[in-house]
């Protein structure tokens, strides 16, 4: 076992080392035996090392999580960006839930812990993500609502399904309910391309036109607005989008 120092080491080849042994742990043993103890013993060094270089458990399972999630972001950045943002965020959903199924322990790590009220960074690198490619369908005037609430739907909806999936035995599940919950999310928040950005709807056009607008003031910045004024147009072009939901009166 490594002397308890890291004066002979660089910090962060050590951190990389412990890292990839609670790695090891994870996917080898599950995340009920990812302890600090068996972390220390995997990766030779002393668990005060651990505690120094994480401050605790809960800042190593942070850096695992980033580790298994670097696989997801690189698939995910390899993603083509077309004309059509909805069908890419169609494409994105599909690699969320392969993710979560070939990768379930990391899932869980990741999206999983919901009793510690808060989300990892790398699942909130995931939901930063999402709320902009949904940004990008709400530029085009296809959104039916905010795209705070169409993220939060679409977040909910694909950790939903995973996790559901991936708590029932492989024999068991249905291979078909992950597509058919991607379609009914999607046809609850977007427009379809036919109707275009206004339609006969008059609340899909206010959210879309709402959106729209929100998305290309986001875009060129250098607004002349002062916070208060930037937080208030947010707040007005959310409820406008909202309204039809019946969350919002105008």
């Amino acid at each position: 076992m490594t002397a308890d120092v890291v004066d002979d080491q660089s910090v962060g080849t050590l951190r990389g080392k412990i890292v990839l042994a609670a790695a090891e742990v994870l996917e080898k043993e599950g995340l009920n035996a990812l302890s600090i103890r068996t972390v220390a013993a995997r990766a030779g060094v002393f668990p005060p090392t651990i505690f120094r270089l994480f401050k605790d458990k809960e800042g190593l399972l942070e850096a695992v999580g980033e580790h298994g999630f670097d696989t997801y972001l690189q698939a995910k950045s390899r993603l083509p960006q077309s004309n059509d943002p909805v069908a890419d965020l169609r494409l994105a959903w599909d690699l969320h839930i392969e993710f979560g199924l070939l990768q379930p322990a990391y899932y869980s790590l990741i999206f999983g812990q919901s009793g510690t009220g808060r989300l990892s960074q790398a699942g909130g690198k995931a939901v930063a993500e999402l709320q902009r490619m949904v940004t990008r369908v709400a530029a085009v005037g296809r959104l039916r609502m905010s795209v705070e609430r169409a993220t939060v739907i679409m977040h909910a909806g694909g950790v939903g399904v995973v996790t559901t999936m991936i708590s029932t035995p492989p024999e068991a599940r249905d291979p078909e309910a992950a597509q058919v919950t991607r379609e009914i999310i999607l046809d609850a928040i977007t427009v379809p391309l036919a109707a275009g950005p206004v339609g006969t709807d008059r609340g899909v056009g206010m959210a879309g036109s709402a959106m729209a607008l929100r998305a290309v003031l986001a875009e060129q910045g250098g607004l002349p607005l002062s916070p208060g004024e930037k937080l208030l147009l947010l707040e007005l072009l959310n409820r406008l989008a909202d309204v039809q939901h019946g969350t919002s009166g105008i």
